[in-house]
């Protein structure tokens, strides 16, 4: 009988954004450069020899962490959890072959997380595989692999990029994500507007559209998928499982017009930060997120080094897509 997980939020993640995989992704360029017909081989040997050997934890293993301890707090929150679909479900998706995917399902296991699948696809396309296990977020450090989903209109996904110098030291016990507005809950019409023609313009639109909901982005069913499970978690009076927070450089008169789209969502936030060009980072730092997502590469860029940050790709027909970040992106294993 099949597992219906309508209402489980599923994560896809490639092995290279869980774990640090670059000294072994380096050493797979080199095989490939020194004789790209016995590499394959050659790296299968390699990662054979060190299967046993421990993983340090990559950029998004903080949020996986923290979203699979939500079954935790499930399991004390709703009655009969143990007959129920979990809250969250993790999926590893790997290009390497499941011969050298040993090393990360032990490093899987020595970590205490719970994911029980996982596949394996011997540098097959990703995005067809994402579709196959219905997945809300996909998170790679591999732009092709992200372009081609989002391309597909699949999921959210992004790209994440090298482990920020504290994620050793985020708490996993309650899930804060914090998110942009245009362009990733949105849809590009603002950042485009505002590119092209430049800041009054696009506040004297979102004046004379107040009343009205901006169209979705590529992240708004999964903030409403998050919103639902924030109803399965009511917090306590000591403890709140999920904190979402909006962080955008949205302003008034803007300000008002995301907050009402929110709530014809039937989404309500738990933080709302308009800073009006400001920089982000600071609030980031405080507010501490296992995951920031933004699309703007300067945001990016100055937040990366004191939280989880993953880029969200436009989609490769947006105007806005010469934009989007080259950044240092790696092979996905």
């Amino acid at each position: 009988m099949a597992v219906d997980l309508s209402n489980t939020l599923i994560v896809a993640i490639s092995a290279t954004a869980l774990f640090d995989l670059d000294e072994s992704e380096r050493y797979r360029e080199q095989l490939i450069e020194q004789d790209p017909l016995t590499a394959a081989q050659r790296f299968r040997e390699y990662m054979q020899e060190r299967e046993n050997d421990s993983l340090e934890i990559g950029a998004g293993f903080p949020l996986i962490q923290a979203l699979l301890n939500l079954n935790n707090c499930g399991q004390q929150a709703e009655e009969g959890y143990q007959n129920k679909a979990p809250l969250v479900e993790v999926v590893i998706v790997s290009k390497s072959c499941p011969e050298t995917g040993i090393r990360v399902l032990n490093a899987i296991r020595k970590r205490g997380l719970c994911i029980t699948r996982s596949a394996f696809i011997s540098g097959s396309k990703v995005a067809d595989y994402i579709a196959d296990f219905k997945v809300d977020l996909f998170l790679t450090t591999n732009r092709e692999d992200a372009q081609s989903v989002a391309d597909a209109e699949i999921c959210a996904c992004a790209i994440l990029d090298a482990t920020p110098v504290n994620t050793f030291d985020l708490d996993t016990d309650q899930l804060r994500i914090a998110f942009d507005g245009d362009a990733v809950l949105f849809d590009d019409s603002g950042e485009l507007l505002y590119k092209q023609k430049g800041l009054k313009a696009f506040h004297d639109r979102e004046a004379k559209m107040t009343d009205l909901p901006i169209e979705k982005g590529p992240y708004a069913d999964l903030l409403i998928k998050l919103s639902l499970l924030q109803d399965r978690l009511p917090p306590t009076e000591n403890f709140q499982p999920i904190q979402i927070a909006l962080v955008t450089a949205r302003n008034a008169p803007a300000d008002l017009r995301a907050i009402k789209t929110l709530r014809e969502w039937g989404v309500s936030v738990d933080m709302a930060f308009f800073l009006g060009g400001l920089e982000k980072t600071s609030v980031l730092k405080t507010f501490a997120p296992h995951i920031f997502f933004d699309d703007s590469v300067q945001h990016i860029e100055a937040a990366r080094n004191y939280v989880p940050t993953a880029l969200v790709p436009y989609h490769s027909t947006s105007k806005l897509y010469n934009h989007t970040w080259t950044p240092r992106t790696k092979r996905s294993v």
